[in-house]
């Protein structure tokens, strides 16, 4: 079904989206927000440029953007996956829980700030250009991948990585000789094995965006983890 976005607020849009049989096509989007939040098992494709927090809450099925996205996308979204043809805002993925990211542009501030895991959910956020300052900030899980292969002269990410982050993993696909990271994680190239996991990773993203991703993976790749399980504990703890 198609529905035509212009002049539509969000909640009447999301309404005609729950009402419509699938797959749902959406046209003339324009800066309505709140896209599919809550949603479960819907397959929605989009034209044009969806405004903040795109399938917030987002429960499962498929979210596909053939345009830029606005700020927080994926807010809070426990399953599913959000495709994004172009480049992303500020604060995507918050306190993302579960489900997969992909975007073949570049990232705003913030991107995975409270990502978390739980048991078997582990989210996944693949950004194809680069990430804003504080990439990262506060994560307690999941897994968040920078390719930069718009650039790749440019850094990889903003000013301060992974600040606050006690939990999940980073893979940049940089030497990141240039970058600076805080002193509670620690920071080292990747291994012949950090490279297959990689692998397993980006074989549906590479897929989606017609990339080679022996081409993507011959590069040097830096993995960050936190470099203890509670690095503030001395900030609460008593000696």
């Amino acid at each position: 079904m198609i529905i035509q976005a212009d002049g539509l607020d969000h909640r009447t849009l999301n309404e005609q989206i729950r009402c419509s049989p699938e797959p749902c096509t959406i046209e003339g989007c324009c800066g309505q927000r709140f896209i599919a939040a809550g949603m479960a098992d819907r397959d929605i494709e989009i034209h044009g440029v969806p405004g903040n927090a795109l399938g917030a809450y987002l429960n499962g099925g498929r979210i596909t953007v053939h345009a830029n996205v606005q700020d927080a996308v994926g807010d809070t979204m426990n399953a599913g996956t959000i495709v994004v043809h172009g480049s992303i805002g500020d604060a995507a993925g918050y306190a993302m829980r579960g489900g997969k990211i992909y975007v073949k542009g570049n990232a705003g501030y913030r991107a995975g700030i409270h990502m978390k895991a739980y048991k078997e959910k582990v989210p996944l956020m693949i950004i194809g250009g680069r990430a804003g300052s504080f990439l990262g900030e506060y994560q307690a899980g999941g897994i968040i991948i920078v390719l930069n292969l718009l650039a790749p002269a440019k850094k990889c990410v903003g000013y301060f990585p992974c600040t606050g982050m006690h939990g999940g993993k980073m893979f940049l696909r940089s030497a990141c000789d240039d970058v600076v990271f805080p002193p509670q994680v620690t920071s080292r190239r990747a291994t012949a094995g950090d490279l297959e996991e990689l692998r397993s990773y980006l074989t549906e993203y590479c897929d989606l965006f017609a990339l080679d991703i022996e081409a993507v993976l011959s590069a040097p790749f830096t993995v960050v983890v936190p470099d203890t399980a509670n690095p503030y504990r001395q900030m609460y703890v008593a000696n």
